[in-house]
């Protein structure tokens, strides 16, 4: 039996058996990631797109993902390759790659002004020892990392990873604790914490997604600007009013179908109501 130290889960694994995220295994009495290089999406993307609006805006960067992820969020729009039965079922199909291979397509790509690597599409942080080896060689390179995370990680994994990793988009799905834990299956302290570590590290942008009846309120979104507001980015000598947030528009997919999409000036609303704490506040998908 061997304990996964990757989130709060602490999954409990007997050899052979795979986590909750679909992605770490028990393999000679330690916890491994059976992910590890097995790609599922790879494609050259506009960095807005991550979302990441103050980092090297108007350039490309390759994105790369796996399989699996530990959070369960109903609506999830990447559910094929994240935690659906599908996605699972067609792990063992993901084309295997080696981080050297991985880091000289991203340097091939740079004809095309591809900057470097984007860790995105499942949660990529269940797999944080390819990010760590292959990071390692885009840096060698001369290029950038980004990774983009739902937040939910030990906070010994983001040290591990610090000396790679550019800039992060990272969800700050909601700001109660019932809305994490009995919507999402995740921990709203473990990503707080994750966003206190980023932001003296690297460049981090914040994404929050209005899902109708859920994380709609005024009296969220204020309270969940002022803290982001209080954070300090020790990273390039800014306080937290200059962390960007995302404040994006939702659309009922996968589990969640019950809901029209959020209202587009909802949506504007709660940007005006981050505002008064945030300098950079954007709306996506509206």
């Amino acid at each position: 039996m061997a304990v996964c130290q990757v989130c709060f889960r602490h999954c409990e694994l007997r050899e052979g058996q795979i986590g909750f995220c679909g992605a770490r295994v028990c393999r000679d009495g330690a916890v491994t990631a059976a992910n590890y290089g097995r790609i599922t999406s790879l494609a050259l993307d506009p960095i807005e797109k991550k979302p990441l609006a103050r980092f090297h805006p108007g350039s490309l960067i390759l994105s790369v993902g796996s399989y699996g992820c530990n959070l369960r969020c109903p609506f999830c729009q990447n559910h094929e390759i994240s935690w659906s039965a599908s996605a699972f079922a067609q792990a063992e199909k993901a084309e295997t790659i080696t981080p050297e291979e991985l880091a000289d397509t991203a340097a091939y790509y740079r004809s095309r002004g591809n900057i470097g690597l984007a860790f995105t599409y499942n949660e990529p942080l269940i797999g944080w020892e390819f990010v760590r080896d292959t990071a390692a060689l885009v840096h060698a390179q001369g290029m950038v990392n980004v990774l983009v995370s739902n937040g939910t990680a030990d906070l010994s994994i983001v040290r591990e990873l610090s000396p790679y990793i550019d800039a992060m988009n990272i969800d700050l799905k909601g700001f109660t604790d019932h809305y994490y834990t009995d919507v999402l299956k995740g921990s709203r302290e473990m990503v707080m914490n994750l966003i206190r570590e980023a932001v003296k590290t690297c460049h981090v942008e914040l994404t929050t997604l209005i899902v109708p009846g859920e994380n709609d309120s005024e009296e969220e979104m204020e309270a969940l600007s002022a803290w982001v507001a209080g954070l300090q980015e020790v990273y390039d000598g800014k306080d937290g009013r200059e962390i960007p947030l995302h404040v994006s528009r939702f659309f009922p997919r996968f589990h969640m179908t019950d809901r029209a999409p959020t209202d587009v000036k909802k949506v504007y609303q709660l940007a005006e109501t981050a505002r008064k704490h945030l300098r950079y506040v954007y709306t996506g998908n509206c």
